[in-house]
């Protein structure tokens, strides 16, 4: 269901989603989110049912609860106004902003339904290999979904899933996003290339510069690694290219969550630039 921001997305061929049961896997999370914004764009895109909203009794009056409350009368989700204690007891993040909902949990999606093209464009992907820190993740997420990311690859273990720390970080940025949960990074990045689309890793000691590499046409998969020692070696080797963040200062590396904005950003870039300029380019040399 589109999102009631005012914006027009193009109408997309729903994935194919996948029970737990048949993953083999409990489940992604995102069952409860927290904070003003990501609440916001539970109710306004409508892609899960809401079970429970809670807000704060005493709230300072708000657009935003506002707009919350119009929301969820039109979705015909009950609001229910409890004591600030009850929301504190009850939530998993630091700041839930007096407001917190339980919906349905977010069911992943089969990894080849994530490179599907939705419309004229070409599938983005994002793939998120070690992350385990949430607020990374979630804000990786946030900047992945407002560069044009359209699905998530995540692996089923040793990295973080949809917690309410990572909703809330995320910004709302769940509800925009499909996501596919992988047994092992470096199967899937070799899935994804035997299905078209190009696995472009970050890694600081690559001498491909992103900025200086013409992107690869088609569907496009930017690969980030962990927060310790990025991308592991095997994963390295699966991806199609490597490519560097230029730096100019002492530190050793960026923040992969500012990383992979910036990467993710600059992808979004080259893929506008290259379609309004017509035929694109190949990436010059491949990773070792």
């Amino acid at each position: 269901m589109p999102s009631e921001r005012g914006r027009n997305p193009k109408r997309r061929r729903e994935p194919r989603r996948r029970n737990s049961t048949e993953q083999g896997f409990d489940g992604l999370g995102g069952g409860q989110v927290e904070g003003r914004r990501a609440v916001r764009e539970l109710l306004a895109v409508g892609r899960r049912q809401v079970r429970h909203l809670w807000v704060a009794d005493g709230l300072p009056a708000s657009s935003q609860l506002d707009e919350i409350e119009a929301l969820a009368r039109r979705r015909h989700v009950r609001v229910e106004t409890v004591p600030r204690a009850r929301i504190v007891a009850h939530a998993r993040t630091e700041a839930p902003q007096g407001v917190v909902a339980e919906a349905n949990p977010i069911v992943p999606v089969a990894l080849e339904d994530l490179c599907s093209s939705r419309g004229d464009e070409d599938a983005f992907l994002l793939v998120v290999s070690g992350v385990t820190d949430p607020h990374n993740l979630g804000s990786l997420l946030r900047s992945a979904e407002c560069a044009g990311v359209t699905g998530v690859v995540l692996a089923r273990h040793r990295s973080a899933h949809l917690s309410p720390t990572v909703a809330k970080a995320a910004a709302g940025a769940l509800e925009h996003l499909d996501f596919s949960v992988v047994g092992g990074i470096p199967n899937a990045l070799t899935t994804l290339s035997s299905l078209g689309v190009t696995t472009v890793g970050l890694a600081g000691e690559s001498p491909e510069s992103i900025y200086e590499t013409a992107l690869a046409a088609g569907p496009v998969a930017l690969v980030v690694g962990g927060e310790e020692r990025g991308i592991p070696p095997l994963a390295r080797r699966r991806c199609d290219y490597l490519l560097s963040i230029p730096q100019h200062g002492s530190l050793p590396s960026l923040n992969v969550a500012v990383a992979g904005a910036i990467g993710c950003f600059e992808i979004a870039r080259r893929r506008v630039s290259s379609t309004n300029a017509g035929p694109k380019s190949a990436v010059p040399s491949a990773a070792s």
